[in-house]
């Protein structure tokens, strides 16, 4: 046991440094016949607006909390109270980082324990730009689908460097449901998401804290772009 606390003790501060060479989730798609497609790129390959697309889409309150949206728990527990046949989740861009690369798929206490610890250590031994790095690269973004290098070429047969405004929300708008909800062709809930997405974009693209976050700088443009 003390030696499985040391190993993964260095591999998380390996992490700050290197990509994760597979994650449970990757190799689960792989299996399932989803493929994998993947391409880890650097923050400085990634266009700003993706970065500002998943902070508006998944978690907006990424730059000022821990690791853990307690506001968004208290409401998804009361949630899960009144609806026992359907899960609401809250979790934090940190949360689903822990998950991917740590972690497998599921909703067992033991699994969300071990998320809480490894959520808690990577806001402490990455920081917040880490994180959001990682989440762009390993996240899964459609089908076998993973990060948004290989969603960029699979989608718009660009770089993920080139995403526009209007792309990068288009992406984001899948994350909830990744394999169900597609980007392209798209899908009705993607289609109807996407706007909303740009909305919450325009709403946190003067915001000093999330901007200093992003790779590169927002340039602005024009709603449509």
């Amino acid at each position: 046991m003390l030696i499985l606390f040391i190993l993964q003790f260095v591999y998380i501060f390996l992490l700050k440094w290197f990509d994760p060479p597979v994650t449970l989730t990757q190799l689960g798609s792989l299996l399932s016949g989803y493929g994998l497609k993947r391409d880890y790129v650097s923050a400085e390959e990634i266009s700003p607006w993706a970065g500002l697309a998943v902070i508006a889409s998944e978690d907006q309150l990424f730059p000022d909390h821990n690791g853990f949206d307690w506001k968004s728990i208290e409401r998804a527990i009361a949630k899960n109270k009144r609806k026992k046949n359907r899960i609401a989740g809250a979790s934090t861009i940190s949360q689903q980082v822990a998950k991917n690369v740590f972690l497998w798929q599921g909703r067992t206490w033991f699994r969300k324990g071990l998320e809480v610890y490894f959520t808690f250590m990577i806001e402490r031994v990455w920081g917040k730009q880490r994180i959001l790095e990682v989440y762009l690269n390993v996240s899964e973004m459609g089908k076998g689908i993973f990060g948004i290098e290989a969603a960029a070429q699979n989608y718009f047969n660009k770089p993920a460097s080139k995403l526009t405004r209007t792309e990068s929300a288009m992406i984001a708008a899948c994350l909830p449901n990744p394999v169900r909800f597609s980007v392209r062709p798209i899908s009705r809930f993607v289609a109807v998401r996407y706007p909303w997405v740009l909305l919450q974009m325009s709403n946190l693209d003067n915001d000093p804290d999330i901007m200093k976050l992003l790779p590169g700088r927002i340039v602005k443009t024009s709603p449509s772009k």
